[in-house]
C-alpha cells in the first residue's frame, strides 16, 4: 500500500511539472508573437474619400463684385463715343502688354488675356473711329460689373498739379520735396526697385536687425529725416505738397523757367485719410459742397487749424524726378504715359492695367452745377491708395489749374462696363462648370427632409414657446383688465394638443463632403515585460 501511493504520488507531481512547463512554453511564445508585431507591424491602408465635384477655375472672378453680361446694342450711350481716341490709348497701353512671357506675375480676373488683341491691335494702324468702334466689339465682350449689392460704381478725379517751386530754400520757399530715404524697408523689395507699393507696411532699421514702423506725417514735417540730402525741391506751402502727394505727381516751376517733373516713388506705410472727410465729419464744409477747391480755400484762410487737419492724414508720399518735358503728360503706374480724359487710376488688386472700361453717366464738367452727359471708354493705366473695389476709377484730366477745377468737383455715381477679351468669355467658359445633382421629387422631398446640421440649431419645444406666449399675453392683459389674471390659466390647456401632434419624419441630414486628408498613421504604445525568476 505505501508502494502503491508512493508511485501514485510521483505520477501526479509528473503531471503538474508538465502542466507547469506547457504554460511556460505558451507564455513564451505569446511573447514572441508580440515582439514580432511590434517590429514588424502589418501595413495600413490609408483610405481616402475624394470631394463630390471637381475644384473648377471659375470663368471670371473679381473679388466682392457681380457681373451682368450684355449686348453691344444694350451698352448705353457706346454708339456716341469716340473710339478712336480711345483705341489710341489702348495701344499705348499694349505697348507692355504685348512685350509679357510666361505667366502673369499676380493671379487676376483677366490675367493674361489682354495679349491677344493687343497682338492684333500692334498691326492695325488705324485712323477711322468706326473701325475703332469695330475693333472693340470684335475682340471684347461687354460686362456690367459693380460691388456686390450696389448698382452702380463711382468715380473720383485726379490731375498733375503745376507748382511754383525753387532748387534752394529761401523764406518763401522752405517746404522740401522728399525723396525716398535710404532706412525705408518694404518686405519683398530692394532700394533699387522703382516704385514701392502704394499700400502695405513699411518699416525703418534701428540698428542692424531691429525695423520698426515709418515715421508719420507729423513727424516728418517736424523735421525727422531733415538735413539728411533728401530733398529735391522747395515749394511755398504744405498745402502745395498735400496736394501734389495726393495727385501721385507735379509740375514744378522754377523762376528761371525750367520745370522738374516728379512722380510717386514710395510711402510711409500709414493708411490714407481724405482730408475732405475729416472736415465733412467735423462740419466746416458741406458735403454737397466738398471740392479740392473749397479744401485749398479753406486751409489758406486757416494756417493753423489747416495743420491739424492735415496731420489727421498720417500718410506721406516720397517722390522721384522723372525725364519729362512740359509736353509729355504723367506716367501712370503702368509705365505709360496718361493720356488726358481717357486715362483712369484703378484698383490693381482686382483689374489688369490695359483693361478698358465703358463709364457712363453724367458728371458737372462745365460747372458745379452742370451734367453732361459722360459716355466714355476709359483704359486702366494707373492706381491710388484710395481706389477701392471693383467699380471705383479715378479718372484722369491732365495737368494745370483747368484740369484741376474740373477734377476737384468729381465724386459722382456711374455705370461701369469692363471689357472682357473674348477668350475670357464668360458666357462661354460657364458652360463647363459642373451641373448639380438632380432633385428628388416633391414626393420624396415632402417624406424625408433634408437639413443643414451645421446651420440647424436645436428650437425650442412647442409646448415651451406657447407657455411663454401666453405668459407675456397675460402680462399684458393683466395691464389692462383684472379678469385677465383668470383668463390666462384657463388658455394654457389648449396648448396641449399642440405639444402632442402627430410625429412626423425625422429630417435627413445632408451628406457632408469628407476632405481628401492623408490619414497619420497612429502611433503604437509598447508596453515592457519584466519576467520574473521565482527564488
Amino acid at each position: 500500500m505505501a508502494l502503491e501511493a508512493l508511485t501514485r504520488h510521483l505520477s501526479y507531481g509528473r503531471l503538474a511539472i508538465a502542466c507547469c512547463a506547457l504554460a511556460v512554453v505558451c507564455s513564451t511564445a505569446a511573447i514572441a508573437a508580440r515582439y514580432r508585431s511590434s517590429r514588424h507591424p502589418p501595413p495600413r491602408h490609408e483610405h481616402t474619400h475624394p470631394i463630390p465635384y471637381p475644384n473648377l477655375e471659375l470663368p471670371l472672378q473679381v473679388n466682392g463684385s457681380q457681373y451682368e453680361p450684355l449686348t453691344w446694342a444694350n451698352v448705353a450711350g457706346w454708339g456716341d463715343d469716340d473710339h478712336l481716341a480711345a483705341y489710341k490709348a489702348f495701344r499705348t497701353s499694349c505697348k507692355p502688354i504685348a512685350a509679357q512671357q510666361g505667366a502673369p506675375a499676380e493671379s487676376k480676373a483677366l490675367g493674361s488675356s489682354l495679349r491677344d488683341p493687343c497682338r492684333i491691335a500692334k498691326g492695325l494702324e488705324l485712323s477711322d473711329g468706326v473701325k475703332a468702334k469695330e475693333f472693340f466689339e470684335q475682340n471684347f465682350v461687354p460686362l456690367r460689373i459693380s460691388r456686390l449689392g450696389e448698382d452702380a460704381g463711382f468715380v473720383t478725379g485726379y490731375y498733375e498739379p503745376v507748382l511754383d517751386g525753387s532748387k534752394t530754400q529761401t523764406d518763401v520757399y522752405n517746404v522740401p520735396v522728399y525723396r525716398r530715404p535710404s532706412n525705408l524697408f518694404v518686405r519683398g523689395k530692394t532700394q533699387a526697385s522703382v516704385g514701392l507699393p502704394n499700400s502695405g507696411p513699411v518699416y525703418r532699421k534701428i540698428g542692424r536687425r531691429k525695423l520698426v514702423p515709418y515715421y508719420d506725417r507729423a513727424q516728418i514735417e517736424d523735421g525727422a529725416i531733415a538735413g539728411r540730402g533728401l530733398e529735391i525741391c522747395w515749394l511755398k506751402s504744405q498745402t502745395d505738397l498735400l496736394f501734389a502727394q495726393i495727385q501721385g505727381s507735379a509740375r514744378i516751376k522754377f523762376e528761371d523757367g525750367t520745370t522738374l517733373r516728379i512722380n510717386y516713388d514710395a510711402h510711409n506705410g500709414y493708411p490714407y485719410t481724405p482730408v475732405g472727410r475729416v472736415l465733412i465729419d467735423r462740419g466746416i464744409i458741406p458735403r454737397e459742397q466738398m471740392s479740392m477747391q473749397k479744401i485749398r480755400e479753406w486751409m489758406e484762410q486757416n494756417p493753423d487749424g489747416a495743420n491739424e487737419v492735415r496731420r489727421q492724414n498720417r500718410a506721406y508720399v516720397f517722390f522721384r524726378e522723372v525725364p519729362l518735358s512740359d509736353k509729355d503728360e504723367a506716367v501712370g503706374a503702368q509705365g505709360v504715359p496718361l493720356t488726358p480724359g481717357r486715362s483712369i487710376a484703378v484698383d490693381k488688386a482686382l483689374h489688369v492695367y490695359g483693361t478698358p472700361f465703358f463709364i457712363a453717366g453724367e458728371l458737372p464738367i462745365e460747372s458745379e452745377q452742370s451734367k453732361t452727359p459722360f459716355h466714355r471708354l476709359m483704359i486702366a493705366q494707373d492706381t491710388g491708395s484710395a481706389i477701392v473695389g471693383p467699380a471705383r476709377a479715378d479718372l484722369y484730366f491732365g495737368a494745370g489749374a483747368d484740369a484741376g477745377k474740373v477734377s476737384g468737383r468729381l465724386r459722382h455715381n456711374m455705370q461701369f462696363v469692363m471689357l472682357v477679351p473674348k477668350g475670357l468669355d464668360p458666357v462661354a467658359r460657364g458652360h463647363k462648370l459642373p451641373i448639380p445633382d438632380e432633385r428628388p421629387s416633391a414626393k420624396i422631398a415632402k417624406l424625408f427632409p433634408q437639413t443643414d446640421p451645421q446651420k440647424d440649431k436645436p428650437a425650442a419645444k412647442p409646448a415651451d414657446v406657447s407657455t411663454a406666449t401666453v405668459a407675456k399675453a397675460g402680462s399684458k392683459d393683466a395691464a389692462k383688465s383684472p379678469a385677465a389674471k383668470d383668463a390666462a390659466p384657463a388658455a394654457s390647456p389648449a396648448t396641449t394638443p399642440v405639444a402632442q401632434a402627430a410625429p412626423v419624419a425625422e429630417p435627413v441630414p445632408l451628406p457632408v463632403a469628407r476632405p481628401d486628408i492623408p490619414q497619420q498613421p497612429e502611433k503604437r504604445r509598447y508596453r515592457r515585460y519584466r519576467h520574473h525568476r521565482e527564488q
